[in-house]
């Protein structure tokens, strides 16, 4: 119990790190939070600071889901109370809940997309792939990021869903049920961004962001 409890607090504190606070000071020595949408996400810094140091917050995000899902649930070994998938998804949700809620920046952290593709990159890589491509389409067709993350999360849920329930394939159903609560996180963080969609004001990938 000691060991999952570790894991759990480290896997959050992983989470916690705002690389797109750091990376953004680094190279311009400003406070994301002030700028663009004021989200300390990887499409913020993209737009405010340019695609370098987006791109790399988006690998250190990516990076932070994937590490701790692969590497920190072997940590417990096959001699805990719990199989390894319940391990792996509670690092994994703990990873995603630091990002989201970053105990370094005032519990306002990103909106879960980039560590949360780490996470499923590490769990489920073939359904990830597959959700990128939808992500890539939509992104192409309409230029909203936000709709695109969104869209990509929808398409990975009713995957598994798909491949469990019509493929009959052996899926733990606790993946499926963690898919989806995450998916209605997604819809949270994503709530300001569904409005301005709704509203015809939300901003595209290629507006860039004066300072």
């Amino acid at each position: 119990m000691l060991k999952i409890i570790l894991v759990i607090l480290s896997s959050y504190l992983i989470g916690s790190i705002p690389f797109s606070i750091i990376i953004t000071r680094l190279f311009k020595k400003i406070d994301i939070r002030q700028y663009g949408s004021k989200n300390p996400g990887a499409t913020n810094v993209f737009r405010v600071v340019g695609p370098v140091a987006g791109i790399i917050v988006l690998i250190l995000d990516i990076a932070k889901g994937f590490v701790v899902v692969y590497f920190f649930a072997k940590f417990l070994g096959t001699e805990t109370v719990i199989a390894h998938i319940y391990a792996q998804l509670l690092a994994g949700v703990a990873v995603i809940l630091g990002h989201v809620f970053s105990i370094f920046a005032k519990f306002k952290g990103g909106k879960g997309i980039a560590v949360g593709a780490g996470v499923f990159l590490a769990l489920i890589p073939l359904e990830l792939m597959l959700g990128v491509v939808v992500f890539g389409i939509i992104l192409a067709a309409t230029r909203y990021v936000s709709l695109a993350s969104l869209s990509a999360s929808i398409f990975m849920c009713l995957s598994l869903m798909v491949e469990k329930y019509l493929l009959r394939q052996n899926l733990p159903f606790i993946l499926i049920l963690t898919c989806f609560i995450l998916t209605l996180l997604v819809f949270y963080t994503h709530r300001g961004n569904i409005k301005r969609l709704w509203n015809g004001t939300e901003p595209k990938i290629n507006q860039k962001v004066n300072l």
